[in-house]
């Protein structure tokens, strides 16, 4: 991160205190911008708050979608695949921050909105500070300490899921309010697409054939992105380079994609090793077990069909089918662009490897399910995976 003064960067600077003023009624001066690093046409800043008259924090951290302005960085998918249209996801991702605000401060995600302008496409919100991304932690410490950093995660995310059932009627009514409510939901888009497309990926490039039963269990779990029994908030966006721990404890940024849906696909997000790029990490059977109970303890009391083993694996090996699915719809094709961009992340492995290791936890997720049909196939694809040369 680097101190910068540029044209757009002092527009962007000058709106938020111009926000700020009306919402506080008094002058707000914002000083030694701080470039935190946005993607596509968003510019994300630290600023420090030089006047601060109605006790605003020292620090604050300003977003904008700029109509004019392109900025290196990479996404978790393929911008093309998912993205849409970007004014729609900045106000979704307004939206989700207006929600997830309004949730008791231990339940919060994330960062908190302290202001908006959907108009200018603007976003102040509270800053996290000098945060540890969750990828570092998971390079560069020792197995006990990836376990518990693994483990806070999935019960971050159970926290979140358990504050936000029940309460789709007041995300929707937000969109509605936003006048996003139109908008379809892109990742859910994408997953439809991916559900006929891979077993021609399947055919034509591994020479594996997807039978009937594998193909009706593939399409009901394609189900958990628009219904489902344990429908709650997700930020969506769950690669660990979004994902951040600092003081008090584990927090997730980028709500573009944000909505309602089977909470089950966001545990299942980590389990597979986060399906959306190419980043891993080393998932034994023991850390794998020790987050599904982590997650579970936090929402079984909403839940309570959950503290069935049984029920809990199967749902378990559901969502996990449809993430193996979507990454191999993803990464299998020779998208170099796509694969190129998700390459830059932390924890980015070749994507051979990736996929392999992917459909091997699938298989071993569904053997302990006692779902062959998914174990079958599953084994039978990572073993052509293991003899094909890619990157």
């Amino acid at each position: 991160m680097t101190a910068i003064l540029a044209d757009p960067v002092s527009e962007v600077v000058a709106a938020a205190e111009k926000l700020l003023t009306r919402r506080t009624g008094a002058p707000v001066t914002l000083v030694d911008p701080v470039d935190l690093g946005g993607s596509g046409r968003t510019i994300v800043l630290r600023v420090r708050v030089a006047e601060n008259p109605f006790s605003l924090p020292r620090t604050l951290v300003i977003k904008q979608l700029r109509e004019d302005v392109g900025v290196s960085g990479s996404r978790t998918i393929d911008p093309d695949d998912l993205s849409g249209d970007s004014s729609s996801a900045f106000l979704r991702e307004a939206v989700s921050y207006q929600f997830a605000t309004a949730l008791a401060t231990d339940s919060r995600p994330g960062a908190e909105l302290l202001a908006s302008d959907l108009e200018a496409r603007l976003l102040v919100l509270s800053d996290l500070g000098d945060a540890s991304p969750i990828s570092a932690l998971l390079e560069h410490s020792d197995a006990d300490t990836v376990t518990n950093t693994l483990m806070a995660m999935a019960q971050a995310l159970g926290r979140m899921h358990a504050a936000t059932v029940g309460r789709e009627e007041d995300f929707t009514a937000l969109l509605r309010r936003a006048e996003v409510a139109h908008c379809d939901d892109t990742v859910a888009e994408q997953v439809h697409r991916a559900v006929p497309e891979v077993p021609r990926l399947l055919s034509r490039i591994l020479g594996v054939d997807v039978s009937a039963d594998m193909t009706a269990q593939v399409a009901r779990a394609a189900k958990l992105f628009d219904s489902g029994r344990f429908r709650a908030f997700s930020p969506s966006d769950l690669c660990p380079d979004n994902i951040m721990v600092n003081d008090e404890g584990v927090r997730f940024l980028d709500y573009e994609w944000g909505g309602f849906r089977d909470a089950m696909l966001d545990i299942a997000y980590a389990l597979v090793s986060f399906p959306g790029c190419l980043c891993t990490v080393e998932l034994s059977d023991e850390r794998t077990q020790a987050m599904i109970e982590a997650w579970r303890a936090e929402v079984v009391g909403m839940w309570p069909a959950l503290a069935d083993d049984n029920v809990l694996a199967t749902r378990m090996v559901e969502a996990q089918l449809i993430w193996v699915w979507v990454s191999t719809y993803l990464f299998l094709p020779e998208n170099h662009s796509r694969i190129a961009a998700v390459r830059e992340h932390h924890l980015s492995v070749p994507r051979s490897e990736a996929l392999t290791q992917r459909w091997d936890r699938l298989a071993r997720s569904a053997d302990h399910a006692g779902n062959t049909v998914v174990a079958h196939h599953a084994r039978l694809v990572a073993d052509k995976l293991r003899g094909l040369s890619v990157g």
